[in-house]
């Protein structure tokens, strides 16, 4: 192998022959002299013996401004999807069915709301994501089987709320007020709770609803 790699060197480097020492055997330190190492000689591809070039990685021209572009596509056209929902109460309205209820507030006062229910799953999922317009006089109630402690959240949701956590017999527990669009914070009821109801951010203060009121 010693022999093999001398000859190497010599044909393509321009080193002069190198006189063998004393028994006819090259060991290491002679190697290391010049820099070299049996466990660290770089990998040749087979092709490319003769110039002794290090192996590179081929890639095929165009390849990756192409995959760049493809990447940049995907991206605005995403953008564009998500930016082009913009949902209003029509909307709303082919989605969810309506209800109509009314708060009973400690201020001795009741108020009435018209409500989109959500009561499936998937309605649920959607809640008021991508809405725009919401009336003062409407919201949304969340409807659910049993108790149960429940998160909320504001992910594609553009306008702030205020989100009444209620009980089961209909007395609200606790109010998270004006809510921070599209924000991803969990936003959860203080106890087990049936009922969520959206309303736009500042009514509750506004009207005085407070907890302990209760949905009629």
């Amino acid at each position: 192998m010693a022999d093999d790699l001398l000859r190497i060197l010599r044909l393509n480097a321009g080193i002069r022959p190198l006189k063998r020492p004393a028994g006819g055997f090259i060991g290491r330190n002679f190697l290391v002299l010049f820099g070299l190492s049996l466990h660290r000689l770089p990998s040749y591809d087979r092709t490319e013996a003769d110039s002794l070039q290090p192996r590179t990685k081929k890639t095929r021209p165009g390849r990756t401004a192409q995959r760049l572009l493809l990447a940049i596509l995907f991206t605005l056209g995403l953008a564009g999807q998500t930016s082009a929902q913009q949902y209003g109460p029509a909307d709303l309205d082919e989605a969810f069915g309506k209800a109509t209820m009314v708060i009973s507030a400690s201020s001795l006062a009741c108020y009435r709301f018209d409500l989109w229910l959500a009561r499936e799953r998937p309605q649920q999922m959607r809640g008021l994501m991508f809405v725009r317009d919401l009336p003062d006089d409407t919201g949304m109630l969340f409807i659910y089987d049993s108790p149960g402690r429940r998160s909320m959240w504001m992910k594609n949701t553009y306008l702030p709320l205020d989100m009444l956590f209620i009980r089961e017999d209909g007395t609200v527990s606790s109010i998270v007020t004006n809510t921070e669009p599209q924000s991803l914070r969990s936003i959860s009821s203080e106890e087990p709770v049936t009922y969520v109801l959206e309303l736009n951010a500042g009514i509750t203060e506004r009207l005085g609803i407070v907890p302990g009121d209760r949905i009629l």
